[in-house]
Order: C-alpha cells, then sequence, then structure tokens
C-alpha cells in the first residue's frame, strides 16, 4: 500500500466476533486466564498479553503502526519521548561505552544525555555533525552510538543521514534518529540504514496535543532489548494514551501536508521582512515538504514581549505539533537548562521565537505574525 492508505490502515481488523468497527480501549491493567495452564501460555509465548506494563493491544498497536510507516519491521510506544530515547540508547549502551550526539538537539534530550546517562556510566560527547571530521574525531574504543536528529530542534538542519550511515557503518557503531519534526511523512530514516528511530509521539504522531508519549523504531535485535527495558524501568504507555496516538495517526499525512505548506508560506513571507535577524526554515528537506517548524531570531529590533503578547489567538506553549499555531521560547522553555554558553554557541538566543504552524488558513497565520511584528518593532 501507498503510505497514505497505510497511514489509515496500519492497525489489524478486530476479530470476527467483536462488530466495532474501531479497535476497543484495552482499558485494563492485567488479563485474565482460564485456569494456570492457560497462564502459562503467555509465559511459553502463546498469548499475548499478561500485564499492561508488559504489553497492551492499544500500545502495540501504536508502536506496530509507527513502525510500519517507517518501513520498520518493530516498535515500542513508550511514556514520552525521552523514555524512548533511553530505552533505545540503552539497547545498545552499557556501563563503560560512549555515545556520540549532535550538540545542536532538543534540550530535554540534552539534558538525559548530558546528566542521567553519565549515572548510568554512559559517557556522551556533543558534536557538530556538520562537520564530519569533527564526528570522526570524536570517536573511540568505546564508541558504540551516533545520535542525531532528522531535523534538529530549533535550528532546523537536515541531518545528512546517508553520511551518518556511512561513518558508523566504518566504525562497526549502531545509529539512532530523532525523526520527531520530520515524521515518517517527510523522511524515513529506517529506510536510509538507520538502526532505531525515535519519535516523541506527544507532537505529530498524535497530533491534538492531548497525550504524552512516545514511539522507538527499528530493528528486531534492538526492539527486543528496548521492549525489557521498557517493561524493566516502568516506561511504558497507558491504554487510553496508546488508543488516543493510533486515532492521531491516521491523519498524519493530511496534517503534514496542511501544516508544511502553511509553515512553507509563513517562512517565505518572514524572509522578506528585513528587520528579523533570520529566519530558520529547511529548503530540501524531502520531496514531500520541509516540515511545519519556522524558527526566526527577531534580533535586536523588536521587543520580545511585546511580539508574544501581541499574538491575538496563537497560544504560547512549552510544545509543539498540535493542529492549532503556536509560538515557544527555546531559550525560556525547551533549551533552558543548556549552559548559556552552549546556546550561544549554537545560534539559540534571548531573541528566538520557534513557531510550531497549524492547519489554520494560511492568511490568518501570515496576518497574525506580520501585526505582531509591526507592534513589537522598535522604533
Amino acid at each position: 500500500m501507498h503510505f497514505q492508505t497505510k497511514n489509515v490502515h496500519f492497525q489489524e481488523k478486530v476479530s470476527a466476533d467483536e462488530l466495532s468497527k474501531t479497535k476497543p480501549i484495552y482499558q485494563t491493567s492485567a488479563f485474565a486466564f482460564d485456569d494456570l495452564d492457560d497462564m502459562e501460555s503467555y509465559f511459553q509465548g502463546e498469548k499475548s498479553y499478561l500485564y499492561t506494563r508488559n504489553g497492551n493491544p492499544n500500545t502495540d498497536d501504536l508502536g506496530k503502526g509507527v513502525a510500519d510507516l517507517e518501513g520498520a519491521p518493530a516498535g515500542v510506544a513508550t511514556s514520552s519521548g525521552i523514555s524512548s530515547i533511553l530505552a533505545g540508547v540503552l539497547s545498545v549502551a552499557k556501563s563503560g561505552d560512549h555515545v556520540i550526539a549532535t550538540e545542536d538537539l532538543y534540550g530535554g534530550t540534552y539534558q538525559l544525555m548530558a546528566n542521567e546517562l553519565p549515572n548510568f556510566g554512559i559517557d556522551v560527547s556533543f558534536v557538530n555533525f556538520a562537520d564530519e571530521h569533527a564526528v570522526r574525531e570524536a570517536i573511540k574504543d568505546e564508541t558504540v552510538l551516533l545520535y542525531s536528529e532528522s531535523i534538529t530542534n530549533p535550528l532546523l538542519r537536515v541531518e545528512d543521514l546517508a553520511r551518518v550511515r556511512k561513518i558508523a557503518q566504518e566504525f562497526g557503531l549502531k545509529t539512532m534518529i530523532d525523526n520527531t519534526f520530520a515524521t515518517p511523512y517527510l523522511i524515513r530514516p529506517f529506510d536510509e540504514g538507520i538502526d532505531l528511530v525515535v519519535h516523541s509521539a506527544t507532537k505529530y504522531i498524535g497530533g491534538h496535543s492531548d497525550i504524552s508519549a512516545g514511539v522507538l523504531v527499528g530493528l528486531e535485535t534492538l526492539l527486543k532489548k528496548a521492549r525489557m527495558k521498557v517493561t524493566n524501568l516502568g516506561s511504558n504507555l497507558g491504554p487510553f494514551d496508546g488508543w488516543l496516538g493510533c486515532r492521531g495517526l491516521k491523519t498524519l499525512s493530511l496534517r503534514m501536508q496542511k501544516q508544511s505548506a502553511n509553515a512553507e508560506a509563513l517562512a517565505d513571507v518572514l524572509r522578506n521582512e528585513a528587520m528579523v535577524t533570520k529566519v530558520y526554515y529547511p529548503s530540501a528537506a524531502s520531496t514531500a515538504g520541509n516540515g511545519a517548524i519556522v524558527t526566526i531570531d527577531l534580533g535586536d529590533g523588536y521587543d520580545l514581549h511585546t511580539f508574544f503578547r501581541s499574538l491575538a489567538w496563537v497560544k504560547i506553549v512549552p510544545t509543539l505539533a498540535g493542529v492549532e499555531t503556536s509560538v515557544t521560547y527555546p531559550a525560556g522553555t525547551s533549551h533552558r537548562a543548556m549552559p548559556k554558553s552552549t546556546r550561544e554557541k549554537l545560534g539559540v538566543t534571548d531573541q528566538m521565537v520557534r513557531i510550531s504552524v497549524g492547519i489554520e488558513d494560511e492568511r490568518d497565520v501570515i496576518d497574525t505574525f506580520l501585526k505582531a511584528l509591526q507592534a513589537a518593532k522598535i522604533s
């Protein structure tokens, strides 16, 4: 099936004796058995479910659905994007190992890798992945994993996946890519030879700002280990969030098509605003579009607080990707815990604004931001 068809029909049909058109919500903590022999059949691999922390039809549907769209053989849904990242890293790295991550990544991922992974005995180096020589120079005997984002947050650099794969293969390393901003509608890293692909399903997979979830997909050998980490660390996703994630996933194609088109139109207009210091928006992320995020640096020509107060119906939130256009302030939210010197080196300035473009009429989106810029202009 083509992508748009798979996007809608990723779930298996409900069994013939159940007449529901949509998959029911298995809102249960555990599954019942006829007798001890019946319960033992789970441990022999003859039955799928025992206890929801180990697995649930709704959460399994979400993991399998995203894996299907990514072209991967296996997937697991977790309680958040960060828990999916942790499960993926721990499926590859153990105490004494070394991970190399791109330096221009999401602030929450930076915190996980800089502050938490060392507690597992895992060393992390942050490197400029746009510089192939720098990545090669950072590789040590203990290195096991290269980690990056397909479209980085918030600077929107499009990763060279072929180069990441080439370096990894040359040194016998595993690769992991956060595909949250691109989604499989735009980019499919697994098809490019990447071993593990992670999503904050809170964002475009769910699509409606009503769940917190993550999904990790990739090689079955690694996903088997990752599933065990999810179970043992208690980072499983609940059934209702899994069901909501599946419902949201079915409209991914429609949402990304509209949101990407709106974002491109907004970026084109903002580039013509001479006083805006810089507009970040990819130009060739994929043939299907360039994503729904536009990042701008207002520079010294605008009052930041007036700009945010002048956005009318646009919501100010610390996240992204809902069907409604929203804005956030990276230096004060997603990248707040990143050292200021590191933010400045990357170009995440105190005047930076990240815009998550929704599905509204593009004329209303553009008009709202132009009016906010006009109101915030320092004369």
